[in-house]
């Protein structure tokens, strides 16, 4: 087993007990938007790791966004290319191609692969902004809670002082 770490959670949450296994980690702390040119660094990193033998099969593991609270980890294989189910039965056509057939998957699938990283890149990013919405929703509806609770407080201390003003004054007035 080889991990090819991308980005530092990941990263950090896996060297703990994978540390011989992780060849490499792509940081993209520094990107302010992830772009394709990303993801085709990773897939041709993928493919050439593939190539010198280095692993049989690459599965890409990454949060797949559902909602704001549900995020569902996922695991997807690239390397090699599986069908979905409901295209695996599907009737194959004879076309000509032009060029040859090799041809076009020699372009085609190098970009399938970053295409697919792509995905799962975007689709983590979204599942951190849910995560992040979700959260900074909770600290709001937390701070709103205790804004009500400590001016409720506030109020009562200020009754409260007052009236016990009152009474010294009234008291005062009436020991004349």
């Amino acid at each position: 087993m080889k991990i090819l770490c991308v980005g530092k959670k990941g990263y950090d949450i896996l060297r703990r007990q994978f540390k011989t296994e992780i060849i490499e980690l792509i940081e993209l702390r520094t990107v302010k938007q992830i772009g394709f040119a990303n993801a085709d660094a990773i897939g041709r990193k993928l493919l050439q790791l593939y190539d010198d033998g280095q692993f049989d099969v690459a599965t890409l593991f990454y949060a797949k966004f559902r909602s704001v609270i549900q995020q569902i980890p996922t695991a997807q294989q690239i390397i090699p290319a599986q069908l979905p189910a409901e295209e695996a039965g599907a009737a194959v056509s004879n076309y000509e191609y032009e060029p040859n057939e090799a041809a076009i998957l020699e372009d085609l699938l190098p970009r399938n692969i970053s295409v697919q990283v792509l995905g799962a890149l975007l689709e983590n990013v979204a599942s951190e902004m849910g995560a992040k919405m979700s959260a900074m929703d909770s600290a709001t509806r937390n701070a709103g809670e205790m804004i009500k609770k400590y001016t409720l407080r506030y109020n009562r201390t200020r009754q409260a002082m007052i009236t016990k003003e009152l009474i010294e004054i009234i008291s005062g007035a009436e020991a004349l």
